[in-house]
């Protein structure tokens, strides 16, 4: 599993979303977190915080959607391992395999629980540790 004191940068146009997700993550164990209401803000978040060792991003946003802010990521070489979770409502294949060949390293549907959420990142850690 990650290191706990792992900074998360959490990204969702909804205030309300970005605070389930700082409290699943607490009852997971994380206590620091950054956030961000679009794909645009959190690539300015990103680049000013460069402690951020893991991004939960909603993917349908204002400005700049989680899959825009994925792409973005990925196609800067600071960032190329960054480990990178998609939260959203979206569960069609197309849009899963949109996201896979963009990087992504896991996706969640919601609603979601603390316990879905600590499973995929634990995915996401050994993958990424593999």
């Amino acid at each position: 599993m990650f290191d706990f004191n792992t900074t998360v940068l959490v990204v969702d146009d909804m205030t309300t979303m970005r605070k389930i997700v700082q409290k699943a993550l607490k009852e997971i164990g994380f206590s620091n977190f950054v956030e961000a209401a679009d794909g645009q803000k959190a690539w300015e978040v990103l680049n000013e915080t460069s402690s951020v060792g893991l991004v939960i991003s909603d993917w349908n946003m204002p400005n700049a959607s989680g899959l825009d802010f994925l792409k973005r990521v990925r196609s800067d070489g600071r960032y190329k391992g960054l480990p990178f979770v998609l939260l959203t409502a979206e569960s069609e294949l197309e849009q899963v395999k949109e996201a896979v060949m963009a990087g992504v390293d896991n996706y969640i549907v919601k609603p979601f629980t603390p316990a879905m959420l600590e499973q995929k990142l634990e995915e996401t850690h050994k993958k990424k540790a593999a």
